[in-house]
């Protein structure tokens, strides 16, 4: 099974940034690929996901687990096909300027030996596309309050 990280640091504090982040209903809004995502079960810090994503002219469905550790970390993970296994992990670390630096880990392996094959090379691209247009969402509902007296964080 393959692993990929990428990150960015932005000038947002990490509560704002984890709420982002934990908002699945709203990625496919936002993030490439995801086509649906609905909560079907919410238990404290933890919420179970109905989702749908799309690979190319491929479309896949399946569920996930999410684990709220507010507001540092998020793990996401399914063992539902059409994968063998699916993690991605978000975390938020404050830095010493009041921003923020992110991280996303996926790790994820198709049941699928073409599956694997066919999408297992894309999962890299895939991981810096979610960082990206999760940074492009952050800058665009947060950078209007960041100029304003007690507007965002400052460490």
């Amino acid at each position: 099974m393959a692993g990929y990280t990428a990150d960015t640091t932005l000038p947002y504090d990490a509560e704002q940034l984890f709420a982002l982040a934990a908002d699945v209903e709203r990625y496919p809004e936002f993030l490439p690929g995801w086509v649906a995502a609905r909560v079907r079960k919410l238990d404290d810090d933890t919420y179970f996901t109905d989702q749908v994503l799309r690979f190319g002219v491929f479309r896949e469905r399946f569920s996930t687990k999410t684990v709220l550790h507010r507001p540092h970390r998020i793990d996401v993970s399914s063992t539902e096909r059409p994968f063998r296994n699916f993690e991605l992990t978000w975390t938020f670390e404050p830095t010493p300027d009041g921003c923020c630096h992110v991280t996303l880990t996926t790790r994820i392996a198709f049941r699928a030996r073409l599956a694997e094959q066919l999408f297992g090379r894309a999962l890299a691209r895939l991981t810096d596309d979610i960082v990206a247009a999760f940074a492009r969402r952050a800058h665009s509902l947060y950078a209007a309050d960041r100029g304003r007296p007690g507007a965002g964080s400052q460490a």
